[in-house]
């Protein structure tokens, strides 16, 4: 008769709520840092960095779908992107940082991609909104998606506080690119299903095997 055997308990180390609240302030302190320098930057250049904007369908400028959203017209276009692209990607940042990234990714792409097939002809697309109005769907499907009562009330104070921007999809302003806003909603809730959180698998307490 054989010896018994003993499966090991396996342990899953997850990192403590101050660590997630720490590293989604610094990823989304550093993000806006970065953007305030590249601005600093274009204006100090007469606006050099303004050719990764993005241009559509012509298909040199695809290279340009991820940098057109890290440039702004302007310090004005910029500022108001600020303040709900820190609040929106802290709240998204806390469900961890490679989810994060992956989601934003995502955003921009599809965001990008959208703006590239449908915008005006001999238009120049740049700026950080596409990405607001992404992670915005993101966090406003996010609790019905993964089934939490915290991310549903999280997804309501969103709702609350920025629902308004939810206009901003609509063509009503010509020198505002409404196809990067409605693109990177849509692409904020595609993430939401692709990249939706796993339910936990309970670990099994060691079981002794008696052959």
């Amino acid at each position: 008769m054989g010896a018994g055997m003993t499966y090991p308990k396996t342990e899953v180390t997850t990192p403590s709520r101050a660590d997630r609240v720490k590293a989604a302030g610094g990823v989304m302190i550093l993000w806006v840092a970065l953007l305030w320098v590249l601005e600093v930057v274009d204006t100090a250049s007469g606006g050099a960095l303004d050719t990764y904007g993005l241009s559509p369908r012509s298909p040199g400028e695809l290279r340009d779908v991820i940098p057109m959203a890290f440039l702004h017209h302007g310090f004005e276009h910029l500022a108001s992107n600020t303040v709900p692209l820190l609040v929106l990607g802290f709240l998204a940042a806390l469900g961890g940082i490679r989810r994060f990234a992956a989601v934003v990714l995502t955003i921009m792409v599809v965001g990008g991609l959208g703006v590239w097939l449908t915008a005006a002809d001999h238009s120049n697309t740049v700026g950080a909104s596409g990405v607001v109005f992404g992670l915005l769907g993101y966090l406003l499907v996010r609790g019905f998606v993964n089934r939490s009562a915290v991310d549903l009330v999280v997804g309501l104070v969103v709702l609350a506080v920025y629902g308004s921007v939810l206009w901003g999809v609509l063509p009503t302003d010509p020198s505002i690119s409404w196809q990067g806003h409605l693109f990177g909603l849509i692409g904020g809730v595609l993430a939401a299903f692709l990249f939706r959180r796993k339910r936990p698998v309970r670990a099994r307490a060691a079981v002794p095997l008696i052959p």
